[in-house]
């Protein structure tokens, strides 16, 4: 799946790093024992919500002639006419490309300078909305609108992802990705004129994702807004939460030419 996938890479380059974060000058502190109890409860919901994939019960050939679209609720309805490969495919472009979106807050020198903690930051993202998409989707086992279609074929609604319509992964992952860049872009750069734009994008791209997944038939209206919620809390919160309190000042030692120059702040 889609979501492991996503999952090893960042977890892979946290590891490939190595190193405790440099953050001296960070808006955010890196607290080890924290970091290993949210790495453990994503890690835990990610494996709670395979383990529940595997005990999905999955339709039967006569089960599928029995589905009637009128059972679904009228606002999501529509979704079971729709079933474009085109915005499907559009969809995967939109959810790749937000994974490539935290690399370019590398283009600042601050957060260059930050960036192992950046990365422990993104990778608790990434794993916590990963776990929390996929037990979500397999504790309501809710049906695709593929399946309610003739066009599709028979042998992809006989699979647990026929039965993992809610939440929307394409459009949870996209809004967790757009909403922790422009949270830590606005950490980093909080009078930035720029704002404004990068929120803007932030919402937008995943609402982009999500139309094109209902579009495609991949899920319904109320699949991509319960996704873009969960994905864009998590996106936001997970930097917020590292954000260093207003009470805790370091104490800075900088060498100068007449001695040391000492500052107490954040």
């Amino acid at each position: 799946m889609i979501i492991y996938r996503a999952t090893g890479w960042l977890l892979a380059l946290f590891f490939l790093l190595g190193g405790r974060p440099v953050d001296a000058q960070s808006p955010y502190r890196i607290h080890w024992p924290q970091e290993a109890a949210y790495y453990a409860a994503g890690g835990a919901s990610l494996g709670l919500g395979a383990y529940l994939r595997t005990r999905t019960p999955l339709f039967t050939t006569d089960e599928l002639t029995t589905l009637d679209p009128h059972d679904i609720n009228p606002f999501d309805r529509i979704a079971t006419r729709w079933h474009s490969q085109a915005a499907h495919e559009a969809s995967n472009y939109l959810w790749y490309g937000s994974h490539v979106l935290p690399f370019t807050l590398l283009a600042g020198r601050e957060m260059r300078e930050d960036f192992p903690t950046l990365v422990v930051l993104y990778s608790e993202t990434v794993l916590i909305n990963a776990g929390a998409t996929l037990v979500t989707k397999y504790l309501f086992e809710r049906p695709r609108p593929f399946v309610f279609d003739q066009i599709t074929a028979t042998d992809k609604k006989l699979t647990p992802n026929a039965k993992a319509s809610f939440v929307s992964g394409h459009t949870s992952m996209t809004a967790a990705n757009t909403f922790f860049v422009a949270k830590v872009f606005s950490d980093y750069h909080p009078d930035s004129p720029w704002k404004p734009v990068v929120w803007t994008a932030a919402a937008s791209i995943p609402a982009v994702t999500g139309f094109l997944r209902v579009r495609g038939g991949r899920h319904y209206p109320t699949d991509v807004i319960g996704g873009y919620v969960l994905g864009g809390l998590i996106g936001y919160f997970v930097p917020h939460l590292h954000r260093r309190s207003a009470h805790h000042r370091e104490l800075t030692i900088v060498p100068t030419p007449g001695g040391l120059h000492l500052t107490w702040g954040l």
